[in-house]
């Protein structure tokens, strides 16, 4: 950035031309993509493209998870789950349930195909992943999406919790096995809420809430928008699949989803021989039969491939057991057979997305749903008319109650499933008197479709926080996405204040937590106290000899019956932890025995905690997100936030108690749907809209998320950037503007006469006093390039490279830079009057990249001063412009350092940055010129980090 005279000209590397066509893709200031174009399959490749720029290595990770190839590149800790979704058969199942997708759904996903495609190979150059481990992207088929779906859905209807009942009722007796029901390892649930006019301040119904999902990195959810002329919806869709499933707002309708808790999976203990001719058999109803048997290997890095036998009975896929040996009598150890509703009936629910899409009214949306099949879901959505929806959609097929409890054998005909029968879904309406609605994975609406639910607390918590006021609005829904009170604490704490016998030290601990607010804070040190209590509880709980049978040397855990990767179900402490609150309230032990127990941890902890004094809970209580590939990234450390709540806070950021009190199940992204204003809806996601490491955008929302706050949704095209590119300049030089186009209109619309600078809407507006009002708005190629040619090719500016241009030369330059997604430029209007070229962009994506070592969080600046005519000449005029400009730049939280680079011979431009802050580095060397480069901290402004 120069001042006055002289700056550098721009740099001269351009991004890579965008291979997809047809559509128009701009970003909002936290780098979400909104997409448009001129009908829904170009928009649906323009997703697929769009996606695969920014989460190509998320897309191939989840590509190979699907065919069982993950090992390939990974290591031989992959072969686990690559072993589990050829025995399930996963990609097959997805190829059975594209070929039963309606025809005008198939082309939509095969155009999302085709865009992520065309875009992959660039995404992948962007991802340093790729690189590390050697692997070129694949080709994704039309399938591919619904195998994406299928394999990240699978275990969320928590099968693997039968094989921990059935070792229960074996070792324990069946009398106890549900002893330990609760939401467990490896289920994912969400809050959710509908408030109706009634308790809102616009009188128009709001739907908030957070899925809580094992949180990845990147994300698993994409904050996105999809326009064209039949809808515009903003959402979190899923990388790798069109459209937007779960969260969306169309502008007439709304809806949010939870893990309904149902059970429609089955496990089936199979029969199987290897017959003469080397075939398996397996055993039914009617008696032996021929399995159908074949042979897959799986490549592993660094390690010999391994060959596993994919066996599928009458019930459904084998996913435990390896094959059976010679010889014709039925094979010792355990085979168990897998029976889910896609395998069954060819079915996945494709079909509702796009309709989800082209939904207006509550009607809508409930016919759309009436499609759905997995995962089974509560529902709630709302319209600007004000109606409401409350219901369970998916496909629980009808079985006896005895499939959902255990493993059953498969030739017993009474366990088999029902053909094509469906148990019927629950429904409600929205309780007008209360004015809300709250969906939160307890047993409620659901209950007659599962086994085990969410403990009530969290919903409770929100019916008693939305009960509070009548006057909601999209930003006070942070309180209740943020609430961290710990109700399940209640029955420790109880036995604790009647724990007898209990010393000095272990007295005061009781009289402190008996004061304690029960608030999981991150600077609370009395939850970090309560966590070590209930961490003590849990290890004397597991070794008390009534569990003796599943604990220790017993633990399921330890039993070689199952495949590690069901082991997160199967282990005693976790489960033991999760069950904390029943298992200390009846059914396991006497109350002199429960009272006894706490007592001993409480002189335990007690004595513990006068040697080391509990820290704050946030120091302890940190996030540790699923990577595939973890430790690229150059801020490995910023994933991992101290947070505050708990497992069953409205905040439930969940831990393995007894375990870790590190968390990697939490909010996997928030959302405000405000149905009066969609412009005033709100989301964030853990880490960004990029999966870069390294970029911008990579990290930049999780300060917001770890302190509750979310960002706005951008509704207003005039407020986005876009980023479509154009290939016919020959002069590449940066920059990247706002464009201009009516709000919340869809259509590609036809070229609308230019707009002068004054009229044009702000990307920043800030009033300097003694100076005037300073706004920074988008340049306009066209409507701008008799003034910019005017400016640029003044002698003062030859820097810039454009002395000798035409003013076609220049409009061509600026509208090349236009479609540049890394590059910005502006005028800044002084009172409404144009003062200066003010030029951004990213150094990695710049010439200038190439001559320094680039840090998370550089932002690069240019700067052209006007010139000085008659009432402009000031005293302090440049340094009134950069105020707000350095005010702009720093307003976006992912900018951490500004980097400049004047001319080594613009001495007072030089003396002018040091002034302000700036720290001087080295000289470089470009074309045009010799440059001296100087960066300014937030630091060095006092600002500290955002």
């Amino acid at each position: 950035m120069t001042a006055d005279v002289d700056s550098e000209r721009p740099g001269e590397r351009p991004d890579r031309a965008q291979e997809a066509v047809g559509y128009e893709l701009f970003r909002d200031d936290w780098g979400i993509p909104h997409l448009r174009a001129a009908d829904a399959l170009t928009l649906a490749r323009g997703q697929g493209h769009a996606t695969a720029l920014d989460r190509a290595w998320q897309l191939e990770t989840e590509r190979h998870r699907v065919l069982g190839t993950s090992a390939s590149h990974l290591g031989a800790e992959a072969v686990d789950w690559d072993r589990f979704v050829r025995r399930a058969r996963i990609a097959d199942t997805a190829r059975r349930c594209f070929d039963r997708l309606a025809p005008e759904t198939a082309a939509w996903v095969t155009a999302y195909v085709d865009g992520v495609n065309e875009g992959l190979a660039e995404g992948a150059e962007r991802a340093p992943e790729f690189a590390a481990v050697g692997l070129v992207p694949g080709r994704w088929e039309p399938w591919t999406p619904l195998g994406v779906w299928l394999s990240t859905h699978i275990l969320f209807a928590g099968f693997p919790t039968k094989l921990w009942r059935e070792e229960v009722a074996r070792r324990l007796g069946e009398d106890r096995m549900t002893l330990f029901a609760t939401d467990g390892p490896g289920t994912a649930g969400s809050n959710g809420w509908l408030l109706t006019g009634a308790r809102t301040a616009t009188g128009a119904p709001l739907l908030a809430g957070d899925p809580h999902r094992f949180i990845e990195d990147p994300g698993v959810y994409q904050q996105i928008r999809l326009a064209c002329p039949e809808f515009d919806v903003v959402g979190l869709a899923v990388p790798g699949i069109p459209g937007i499933a779960h969260f969306g707002h169309t502008g007439h309708v709304a809806w949010a989803i939870t893990n309904a808790m149902a059970d429609y999976q089955d496990l089936y203990r199979e029969q199987v021989r290897r017959a003469p001719d080397g075939e398996v058999e397996a055993l039914g109803p009617d008696g032996w039969y021929r399995a159908h048997a074949h042979t897959e290997t799986i490549e592993v890095a660094g390690a010999e491939p391994e060959r596993v036998e994919v066996i599928e009975t009458d019930r459904g896929p084998v996913i435990i057991g390896d094959g059976p040996g010679a010889g014709g009598e039925a094979a010792e150890g355990t085979f168990i057979s897998l029976r889910y509703p896609p395998r069954v009936t060819g079915e996945l629910g494709f079909d509702a997305l796009p309709a989800l899409l082209r939904a207006r009214t509550v009607a809508d949306v409930d016919t759309a749903l009436d499609r759905w099949v997995e995962p089974v879901n509560v529902v709630l959505a709302a319209d600007t008319a004000g109606s409401t929806l409350h219901r369970v959609a998916g496909y629980v097929p009808v079985r006896p109650y005895a499939n959902r409890l255990r493993v059953i054998p498969a030739e017993d005909p009474a366990y088999a499933w029902r053909d094509g029968e469906t148990v019927p879904l629950p429904r409600t309406e929205v309780d007008a008197a209360a004015g809300m609605a709250v969906m939160a994975n307890e047993r409620g609406l659901a209950a007659p479709l599962g086994v085990e639910f969410a403990p009530p607390h969290r919903a409770r918590r929100i019916r008693e926080l939305l009960g509070a006021d009548t006057g909601w609005t999209p930003e006070a829904q942070a309180a209740v996405h943020t609430d961290t009170l710990l109700a399940s604490s209640r029955r420790l704490l109880s036995l604790l204040a009647w724990a007898p016998d209990l010393g000095p030290a272990a007295e005061r601990l009781r009289d402190r937590l008996l004061r304690w607010d029960r608030h999981m804070d991150a600077d609370s040190t009395d939850a970090t106290l309560y966590a070590r209590l209930r961490t003590d509880v849990v290890h004397r709980l597991a070794a008390h000899p009534a569990l003796k049978g599943v604990t220790g040397e017993d633990d399921p855990w330890r039993s070689a019956a199952y495949p590690a990767l069901f082991r997160p179900w199967l282990a005693a402490v976790p489960r033991i932890g999760y069950a904390l609150e029943s298992l200390l309230t009846v059914g396991l032990l006497p109350y002199e025995d429960r009272s006894a127990l706490v007592a001993a941890s409480a002189e335990a902890v007690a004595a513990a905690a006068e040697e080391t004094p509990p820290g704050p809970w946030g120091e302890l209580h940190r996030l540790s997100p699923w990577q595939a590939l973890p430790g690229l990234a150059p801020d490995e450390d910023a994933i991992r936030p101290g947070v505050a709540g708990d497992h069953d806070c409205v905040l439930s950021t969940s831990g393995v108690p007894g375990v870790t009190e590190l968390f990697a199940r939490g909010p996997a992204a928030r959302y405000v749907w405000d149905l009066g204003r969609r412009e005033d809806s709100r989301w964030v996601v853990p880490f960004g809209a990029s999966g870069v490491p390294g970029s911008a955008h990579h990290r930049d929302q999780t300060p917001l998320w770890v302190r509750g706050a979310l960002a706005p949704v951008v509704t207003d095209w005039n407020l986005l950037h876009r980023t479509t590119r154009d290939r016919t300049p020959h002069h590449r030089t940066p920059h990247h503007r706002t464009t201009h186009h009516p709000e919340e209109n869809p259509a590609m619309t036809a070229a609308t006469e230019p707009v002068a600078p004054a009229l044009r809407a702000a990307v920043h507006e800030q009033k300097v006093e003694g100076f005037g009002t300073v706004r920074l708005v988008p340049v306009d190629p066209a409507a701008d390039a008799e003034l910019l040619h005017r400016w640029v090719t003044e002698e003062r500016a030859r820097s810039w490279g454009m002395a000798d241009h035409t003013r076609e030369q220049v409009r061509e330059i600026y509208e090349f830079v236009d479609s540049l997604p890394t590059h910005h430029a502006y005028l800044a209007l002084r009172d409404g009057v144009p003062a200066a070229l003010f030029q951004t962009y990213e150094p990695d994506a710049d010439p200038v990249g190439e001559c320094y070592d680039v840090q998370p969080g550089d932002f690069g600046v240019h700067l052209l001063i006007a010139p000085a005519e008659g009432e402009g000449t000031v005293k302090g005029y440049t340094d009134a412009l950069l105020t707000a400009f350095i005010a702009h730049v720093f307003s976006d939280p992912a900018h951490v350092r500004v980097v400049v680079e004047p001319d080594v011979r613009n001495e007072k431009a030089i003396a002018r940055m040091v002034r302000i802050g700036f720290e001087l580095g080295p000289e470089i060397r470009k074309p045009e010129k010799t440059a001296r480069l100087a960066f300014l901290t937030r630091a060095a402004l006092g600002l500290g980090l955002a």
